[in-house]
């Protein structure tokens, strides 16, 4: 770890893993936390999950989403990937003195939009004004609470030997909607964000009987990321680069950029790992959602020391190594 903070420390890849590993995990060791998962399950009572998260994004209106969006939608993701039913949110804003309020009440309507489509409550909050210039414009923290019904599946978050990796719908479109947006790139049609909720993606999943061994909503780090971390030191992931989805604007914009989609971030997107046996169903239950029509396997698990490799689309094969450093503008 460096002897100072830096941008890359909060992008998601190894320096955000060893900011975890040696400050925040030390200090607050408990079994809950050690998992290093989207939410702690907790016990006392019906079975809870819990997440927070902070959301700073600029511009706050995007193609596709704005930060009010983001801030609900994230929390209810983070709580869906553990197998939780997602129920209440609290909010906390920081504003930048000098905000228009309309700016303000454009953010909460949108937060209030995503919470009714999520069907969970924003039940408390708290709101601090700083001076002009001590936040840009507008900072949120969310914490989420979800539950899980008696009986429920809980994924064991681990994936194993055999299995299939699905994304749940096309990838790199949030983070290249939001650099476009701030670059005043002008792509004619904009791209636009993916920006939502997946709760229902993940119950529909889960509700199929299938038995997930691992959910993720690829945000920071993008796939790469998630499938790196997911390899750990005991398994190894191959990638069909050919199957993975990117819708033609944000390929485009990648390309022209220089940027690997893999890196890129998701808001609107789960990749799930579960036995080959199971994909067909898991396959079927996605497509039933808009959101979802372009579901598809898109690697496989095996055994190894923690390499990731994708086979690209000339049939050779690529080491897809963890995010270093700040790959990309900050997007979230």
């Amino acid at each position: 770890m460096t002897d100072e903070i830096t941008l890359a420390h909060g992008s998601g890849g190894e320096a955000y893993r060893e900011l975890v590993e040696e400050i925040f995990l030390p200090a607050f060791k408990n079994e809950y936390i050690a998992p290093l998962t989207d939410s702690a399950v907790l016990p006392g009572g019906p079975r809870l999950a819990f997440t927070t998260d902070g959301y700073v994004v600029q511009p706050l209106f995007f193609p596709g989403g704005d930060i009010g969006r983001l801030a609900v939608s994230g929390t209810v993701n983070d709580l869906s990937v553990s197998g939780a039913l997602p129920r209440y949110i609290a909010v906390s804003m920081v504003l930048e003195a000098g905000l228009c309020a309309q700016t303000l009440r454009r953010a909460v309507t949108s937060m209030a939009g995503a919470a009714r489509e999520a069907g969970v409550l924003i039940v408390t909050g708290d709101t601090k004004v700083v001076p002009c210039g001590a936040c840009d414009g507008m900072h949120i923290s969310t914490s989420g609470i979800g539950v899980f019904p008696d009986g429920a599946y809980v994924p064991p978050q681990r994936v194993e030997i055999g299995d299939a990796v699905i994304t749940s719908g096309p990838v790199a479109s949030h983070g290249m909607a939001v650099m476009a947006a701030r670059g005043g790139m002008g792509f004619d049609p904009p791209i636009e964000s993916d920006a939502r909720p997946m709760a229902d993606a993940v119950r529909r999943v889960l509700d199929a009987g299938i038995r997930v061994h691992a959910m993720r909503d690829p945000t920071r780090g993008g796939v790469a990321a998630t499938l790196c971390e997911w390899a750990g030191r005991e398994r190894n992931i191959l990638l069909y680069e050919e199957a993975l989805p990117v819708k033609p604007g944000a390929a485009a914009a990648c390309r022209i950029l220089g940027i690997d989609p893999l890196y890129v971030a998701n808001e609107g997107v789960i990749l799930f790992s579960l036995a080959h046996k199971d994909a067909g169903a898991a396959l079927e239950a996605l497509r039933e959602l808009p959101a979802c029509r372009e579901a598809a396997v898109v690697g496989e698990v095996g055994a190894g020391e923690g390499i990731v490799l994708a086979r690209t689309r000339l049939n050779t094969l690529r080491r897809v190594l963890p995010p270093r450093g700040e790959q990309l503008p900050r997007i979230c």
